[in-house]
């Protein structure tokens, strides 16, 4: 097995949704640093996938697209732009996880009923293995994370950890 960790749309624009939302993306940011620590002391894979939305100016060079200061991500991360929830659709993200050989992708992110999900489905489209992180899923309706996390694979940090040693 040969993981990348998906770091999805946590961007600063989300954090002004609501006190909810910002609330729940803070709480996620915490154990996706853990997890971003985890896979740079592996020297595994860490994706940056950023959501484009014209309409909304949520586009490169408007700070709410950037990445808040809280989060442990690097300009040397791999990046994806994405124009849809489903990060593998009309992405070359398939393509450069292949290339790095990965075959299984730890999920995170923001919005854990959406973009999260819809990612994992694509994971499982493009025959790589997806699991959710648990504890790194943020959304506006904290109630729809369980769902989420019910219906699909999901590991805690500590087994994770377990499993890459």
């Amino acid at each position: 097995m040969k993981p990348a960790l998906l770091v999805i749309d946590i961007q600063k624009t989300f954090f002004d949704m609501d006190a909810v939302t910002t609330q729940s993306l803070n709480n996620a940011i915490q154990y996706i640093n853990a997890a971003i620590a985890l896979f740079r002391e592996k020297d595994l894979p860490i994706v940056v996938i950023q959501h484009i939305d014209q309409e909304n100016n949520l586009v490169p060079g408007q700070e709410g697209f950037d990445l808040p200061e809280s989060i442990h991500l690097l300009p040397t991360d791999l990046t994806i732009h994405k124009t849809y929830g489903n990060a593998f659709n009309k992405t070359d993200l398939e393509t450069k996880l292949r290339d790095l050989g990965v075959d299984t992708v730890i999920l995170t992110g923001f919005c854990a009923e959406y973009c999260v999900l819809a990612t994992s489905h694509g994971a499982q489209d493009a025959n790589l293995h997806p699991i959710l992180l648990r504890n790194t899923l943020a959304s506006g309706a904290p109630e729809r994370i369980r769902f989420v996390q019910e219906s699909s694979e999901i590991i805690s940090l500590g087994a994770l950890k377990t499993m890459l040693s």
